[in-house]
């Protein structure tokens, strides 16, 4: 982590740590992360330039009474948009939710699959990727038809292909190679 998003991230989760309130803010980070991807208008607001720091201020600070977000989070959500930081929130989510995860000793992976994985599929792909890690793993589901069936691991620097697209483009590349 670096730059602005890095060292906002830190500030937080250091301010969390002393109230002993590192999962309260994640909730309410987790809360609100939630209402960006559900509007466009939020998105817009976080985003946009053209927007001043006081509308910017205004409308969060009705956004988050409304959602129910206080306490450190709300308060440091419009401490960054009195900042004009709002373009850099979610990195600094993502921040947070790295030095928590590193905190609890928790490894994330990504797991890109063809169709929504069921309950129990998405069960045993997390005992797998906990027996390689030996470690809790956060796992993130991202779905990507493109890749027809299998999937992909990404876990730290590490990364797995096992999708039948890659399989079927090392055929195609063998057999352009004999012919």
């Amino acid at each position: 982590m670096s730059g602005v998003a890095g060292r906002y991230a830190t500030a937080l989760f250091e301010l969390a740590s002393e109230a002993s309130a590192i999962d309260a803010v994640s909730a309410d980070l987790d809360a609100f992360s939630a209402m960006i991807a559900e509007s466009d208008d939020l998105k817009r607001l976080i985003s946009s330039p053209v927007f001043t720091a006081e509308e910017q201020v205004s409308a969060i600070t009705a956004l988050l009474a409304k959602a129910g977000i206080g306490g450190i989070a709300g308060n440091f959500i419009g401490f960054v948009a009195s900042k004009r930081r709002l373009f850099a929130l979610s990195g600094m989510i993502r921040g947070y939710r790295a030095l928590v995860a590193e905190a609890k000793g928790i490894v994330s992976a990504e797991v890109t699959v063809a169709e929504e994985p069921s309950a129990k599929r998405l069960d045993e792909i997390r005992a797998t990727l906990k027996d390689v890690a030996g470690k809790d793993v956060a796992v993130a589901i991202k779905v990507d038809p493109a890749i027809i069936g299998g999937l992909v691991v990404k876990m730290g620097s590490r990364m797995v292909d096992a999708s039948l697209k890659t399989k079927l483009n090392s055929i195609r590349l063998a057999m352009k190679e004999v012919g």
